[in-house]
């Protein structure tokens, strides 16, 4: 069974090639199947793998008990699994009494973040000084001119059109996929879509 909805965290950069989450494991180590909550008298409903949710009720929500949580990745990644202390939760929802645990997955899955932009390709200090004061100066107009922020960006779109076609055929020529991924810290779905957008080419394979 796959993964039901529950709140994640992504970068801009990153995306979906690095979505983070809390998640979580039963006392016997396994990851539990997502949840069903009825949302109609006919039994309709929706699957959820919100950490929160495995508390072992067996009211409305009926999920097992969660020994432990743990920060994970769709890149596979997984951090060290923080045991849930039961017994001094007492009264308290597990959404209230685990969010210091919750809060130390995030945190977490942010250095596990910081690692992939590390392993990523490097762009020289000159140029990344660059863009991070066009981002800026950007970011400062759009406070008094909006407009003139919107053509900037649009230039800036224009001038990665331009400038990264070239790039993108030459990578997707002498670079494996996992190569261009791994530079790019995506997954190969994701760098071949990449590719694809700037060498404007098909996105079939």
């Amino acid at each position: 069974m796959g993964v039901g909805e529950r709140e994640s965290w992504t970068t801009e950069e990153f995306g979906a090639s690095h979505e983070g989450a809390v998640g979580v494991l039963l006392a016997d180590g396994s990851v539990p199947d997502p949840v069903c909550i009825d949302m109609t008298s006919a039994g309709s409903g929706r699957e959820v793998s919100q950490w929160s949710v495995y508390d072992g009720g067996g009211g409305v929500v009926r999920a097992p008990r969660a020994a432990a949580l743990r920060a994970v990745c769709s890149c596979g990644w997984s951090g060290p699994p923080h045991p849930l202390p039961w017994e001094e939760f007492g009264e308290q929802d597990l959404a209230e009494a685990g969010g210091d645990v919750a809060d130390t997955c995030a945190q977490e899955w942010d250095v596990h973040i910081v690692e992939v932009e590390r392993s990523a390709i490097t762009v020289p200090e000159p140029l990344a000084e660059l863009l991070a004061r066009v981002e800026s100066e950007i970011e400062k107009l759009a406070r008094t001119t909006p407009l003139a922020a919107l053509r900037a960006a649009r230039r800036l779109e224009v001038i990665a059109a331009q400038t990264a076609y070239w790039p993108a055929l030459d990578a997707g020529r002498d670079a494996t996929g996992e190569q261009t991924a791994a530079a790019l810290g995506l997954n190969e779905d994701a760098a071949h879509d990449l590719l694809a957008r700037f060498g404007r080419l098909s996105h079939y394979r």
